[in-house]
């Protein structure tokens, strides 16, 4: 550092208080290095026209789509929102949900005997259709 190794004087010489501006320097290139390197990326050479908002007229939002609630019985049968359905006319339904936009959350709830195989099958075929919201239903714990 800026200290006196003390040599010949037994080491009652005095401080040496300088600053060493070495750190500064090297700190001081790199960042010159880093700046010239990056300000070349700084400048656009496509130029492309950029489209304006308009503010003023904002497009009314779409009224959030009504959840498609799949039921599963303890034996295996399907519902969909309280009708018994097929798996094949499940398939159907949630290929044509899954195009939708907004796209309605699926609400899957499992009797509490139901085989997890059947909920996995269940929830497997909704994402394969291309379903996002997936979720489970249950009841509070009293």
């Amino acid at each position: 550092m800026a200290f006196s190794s003390g040599g010949g004087d037994g080491g009652h010489g005095k401080v040496n208080a300088t600053i060493n501006i070495v750190p500064l320097v090297d700190v001081m290139l790199v960042l010159l290095i880093i700046f010239m390197v990056t300000a070349p990326l700084m400048a656009h050479k496509v130029k492309v026209e950029l489209p304006q908002a308009n503010l003023d007229e904002r497009p009314d939002k779409a009224p959030p789509a009504p959840p498609l609630t799949i039921a599963i019985t303890a034996n295996g049968n399907l519902y969909l929102n309280d009708q018994p359905v097929t798996i094949d006319l499940l398939d159907s339904t949630l290929a044509v949900e899954a195009q939708k936009t907004p796209q309605p959350p699926v609400n899957i709830r499992g009797d509490a005997t139901t085989p997890y195989r059947t909920v996995n099958e269940v929830v497997n075929l909704a994402q394969a259709k291309g379903m996002r919201k997936v979720g489970f239903v249950a009841a509070r714990e009293q």
